[in-house]
């Protein structure tokens, strides 16, 4: 068996969903929809962002303005410089993992994952070993930005450990033949999570990284 563990990123690696989610808020209410960060968790969370826009421009009920994207992301990058952080315990954990192959696979886009590598001094941790769902015909809960991340490392989806804290980010490791672990560490987290990662179809569920080292090591060991 050779392992690979597939971290997912945004609210497993770093703690981006509260940030993020609160630049979308702002940006959609500045359009004239009232919207809060608990609106944007759960509409738009995990998908990505010309599905985001999609969505946003059908709520609105006209077309967003032409820099609506540029400007997003631009204020985006521009909170995450200031606050962004990892999620708690994933340096640790990454680095207790460090002689099992490992890769990121994730609905933001390249140049996004780049810049937040670079902040939180991640990027020799993963190297060429980052892949978005810019890269396949469909996001997340489809199952192909997992398959494809198998694929580029050499591993069989059945061998593949899945680190997830999204129920679409689940149903699509489960539907590529994957063992989904669904975290729940990060600071977006609301009661309940823990229930819909299971009911997503999540083998196992950790509220800390600590949690996840175990469930890994039995996996590892099995």
């Amino acid at each position: 068996m050779r392992p690979l563990i597939i971290f997912d990123f945004d609210g497993v690696i770093a703690d981006s969903e509260v940030l993020s989610n609160t630049v979308l808020a702002e940006t959609i209410s500045a359009l004239g929809v009232p919207t809060s960060v608990d609106d944007c968790y759960r509409l738009y969370m995990g998908k990505r962002l010309p599905e985001i826009t999609v969505a946003i421009a059908e709520l609105t009920g006209r077309a967003l303005p032409d820099n609506f994207i540029d400007s997003l992301q631009a204020a985006t990058m521009q909170r995450f410089r200031r606050e962004l952080r990892a999620v708690t315990g994933a340096r640790e954990f990454i680095d207790a993992f460090a002689a099992v192959p490992r890769c990121i696979a994730s609905s933001s886009s390249p140049a996004r994952l780049a810049a937040c590598l670079e902040i939180l001094g991640l990027q020799a941790h993963f190297g060429a070993n980052v892949f978005s769902a810019e890269q396949v015909s469909w996001g997340k809960p489809h199952p192909g930005i997992f398959l494809l991340a198998a694929d580029k490392m050499n591993a069989e989806p059945a061998h593949c450990i899945v680190i997830e804290d999204s129920a679409g980010g689940v149903q699509a490791a489960r539907a590529a033949g994957m063992t989904a672990i669904g975290l729940t560490a990060a600071s977006h987290i609301r009661r309940g999570h823990a229930e819909r990662l299971r009911q997503a179809g999540a083998h196992h569920v950790a509220a800390t990284f600590d949690e996840a080292l175990n469930i890994i090591c039995r996996l590892l060991t099995a």
